[in-house]
């Protein structure tokens, strides 16, 4: 079985440093918090400006382990958790003797600070690499988006410099990165294979936190999807957002360009929507805090 591939500048595993962890997080539109050693009083494990990064999942660096770092770890996932709720960044500071109630005898203090760092950019999975994808991706780079381009054909894998926003993964099994997808992903599929269409559509549908699932092919394409997905358990509900065929139908053409042009639009027009959205949803937030 072979392994998926990432063009990548560092693969996660492979971070040591907090600032190798920001380039990434940064890079893959994954959220972090970072945690910083603001002023330190009298003994402390690290010095005052070491830093750790704090993802869902993972920690990168150290502020110098024990309960301190338990516990810092601990409000950093909170705060990520409420940073990502509200789409907006967070800082916090927090003070923290070094003593008995924390689990440790130092006997100094230290303040720490904690920023969130939650993405703004829309993430978006591209499954295929053929001609349609090809002449879209550089569109869609020229967005503010994070884009993953996702297939299983080696002599597909793209031979020329991608964007900076722009990674791609070679995968025989390109349906297991559905999993690993955020959270208000979208998904576009435009694979060869009408199997694999079919599975990617189906494991996107049956996680209900992708809110946009799109494919290209054809109006007798779309219906026996429709009805297979019907059969498989997915909810009806679900399959309204599974739009197919994918793109701004107004525009006409069967040219792979004329097609990217046309699913690029309907990008275009779902990322004002999203984005008008999100402000009325900030101003009402204001509103009640007021």
């Amino acid at each position: 079985m072979h392994k998926p591939e990432y063009l990548l500048p560092i693969p996660n595993w492979q971070i040591q440093r907090w600032y190798e962890a920001v380039n990434h997080c940064e890079s893959a539109a994954e959220p972090y918090a970072l945690i910083t050693v603001l002023t330190t009083a009298g003994s402390t494990p690290r010095d005052q400006g070491t830093k750790m990064v704090v993802t869902p999942d993972r920690q990168y660096d150290t502020i110098g382990g024990g309960h301190l770092e338990f516990k810092a770890i601990e409000l950093a996932r909170k705060a990520l958790v409420d940073a990502t709720q509200q789409r907006r960044n967070q800082q916090t500071l927090h003070s923290f003797p070094l003593a008995s109630t924390l689990g440790q005898c130092c006997g100094g203090a230290v303040k720490l600070l904690i920023e969130t760092h939650v993405s703004h950019q829309q993430v978006i999975a591209l499954f295929g690499a053929g001609h349609v994808a090809q002449a879209l991706v550089p569109i869609l780079a020229q967005l503010p988006v994070q884009i993953r381009w996702i297939d299983n054909r080696e002599a597909l894998t793209p031979k020329q410099m991608l964007p900076s926003n722009t990674t791609f993964t070679l995968d025989d099994t390109p349906a297991g990165e559905i999993a690993l997808l955020p959270t208000d992903s979208w998904v576009i599929i435009m694979t060869h294979d009408h199997q694999l269409d079919f599975e990617l559509a189906e494991k996107a549908l049956k996680r209900q936190d992708l809110p946009y699932v799109g494919m290209i092919g054809s109006d007798t394409k779309a219906r026996r999807f429709h009805q297979r997905l019907l059969a498989k358990g997915v909810a009806q509900s679900r399959l309204d957002d599974f739009i197919t065929p994918i793109g701004e139908l107004s525009v006409p053409g069967k040219l792979p360009i004329e097609v990217a042009v046309s699913v690029s639009a309907q990008i275009i027009q779902r990322l004002h929507k999203r984005d008008t959205l999100s402000q009325a949803h900030h101003a009402q937030q204001e509103t009640y805090d007021a």
